[in-house]
Parts: C-alpha cells; structure tokens; sequence
C-alpha cells in the first residue's frame, strides 16, 4: 500500500506548492504532496550536528536506516522463532514494514524518478534527481482537525494562527506509529515477566 500510493501520487502530481490548493480536501483529511529529505517533520540531522554538510547528514541518515532496519528483522525473525507473544509480533512487524517502505524511498527513488517541481515526475528516466541513498521520501496524507488563531492578548504566540496536526506523512509512517503505539499500550502484556 505504502509504494503503489507513493508511486500514484509521484507519477501524477507535482509537489504541492505552498498556498496550493491540495490534491483531495475534505477539511479534517487533505491528500497533498511533499518531499522530506531529512527525519520525522522534515528535522535534518545537521540541525543537530552543524558541523556536517546537509548531503554528508542525509548520507549518515539512509546508512543508518539500513543498518537499523537489519537491526528490526533480526529482531522480527528471532521473536517468531521463540513464540513471543503475537502483539509483539505484530508490532515489529509494522515497524519493519514501514521503515522499510521510507528506506525504499530514500535509498532508490533519486535513481528512479525525475524531480517533481512543477512538473509530474517520470519514472526510470536516463538521470534521477540524486544518486544512490539520496533520495527524499514521499509524503501526502494530512489529517488537519482544527485551527484557530490565538487571541492577540497572549504573550508570544498571541495573533499567531495554529494548526492541530499539521504534519504530512505516509501509509509507512502509519505503520511505524502503530507499532510504537502496541508496544507503548501492551508493555506490560507484552513483555510480562514469567514466573518460574
């Protein structure tokens, strides 16, 4: 689910500019399309390591998601093999899925895809828009559930227009917040001590 919607919204949108009036807008649920390049929200990593270049920051990045991706399938394959408890089971499972859904992304579509601004991207072009593992992941659901402006009497955001969820994601990043979220809910189910 997580690729076929990824390469639907990239072989028939552009990006969706700012003041752009989304692909689907139902108010609480809008389809739009952005590209993030860095981690969760669009964070970079060199905004936490200055002294780092923005393309050596997205390389460490895409080498880290692989290597913790291994990390999650030994994890996986090992608890299948021991017969933990199915939340458990269920719950690497999503995590896996998904970074592997955002690691495709990251690792092949420079390769793959043209860019997407202003214009619809075409898919294995004789040039990407960026080499091996220094693609952008592909983002474009958002679930904006409300908005106000807040009274001009407030100290620091007063006047400010907020946003209640703003941030975009994808089917991966659902997958990877339903697995933290089992694990987070049945702690105590899943990781339940025996007792001799």
């Amino acid at each position: 689910m997580d690729q076929a919607s990824k390469f639907y919204i990239k072989l028939n949108y552009p990006l969706s500019g700012y003041g752009v009036p989304a692909i689907l807008d139902w108010g609480f649920f809008k389809i739009l399309f952005v590209e993030n390049s860095g981690m969760a929200m669009g964070t970079k990593l060199n905004d936490f390591i200055p002294f780092i270049t923005e393309k050596t920051a997205k390389l460490i990045l895409t080498l880290f998601r692989i290597l913790a991706i291994f990390g999650l399938g030994y994890w996986l394959r090992d608890s299948i093999n021991k017969q933990v408890h199915v939340l458990l089971k269920w719950a690497l499972a999503l995590i896996f899925a998904g970074a592997l859904g955002n690691i495709i992304d990251s690792a092949f579509y420079g390769l793959i895809f043209t860019d997407s601004y202003n214009r619809v991207a075409s898919l294995f072009p004789e040039q990407g828009y960026a080499p091996l593992f220094y693609g952008h992941v592909v983002d474009m659901l958002q679930f904006p559930l409300v908005e106000w402006d807040w009274p001009t009497w407030m100290p620091w955001i007063g006047g400010q227009h907020f946003l209640f969820f703003q941030y975009i994601f994808n089917v991966a990043d659902t997958a990877i917040s339903t697995g933290v979220g089992i694990l987070i809910v049945f702690n105590k189910r899943i990781f339940a001590k025996t007792k001799d």
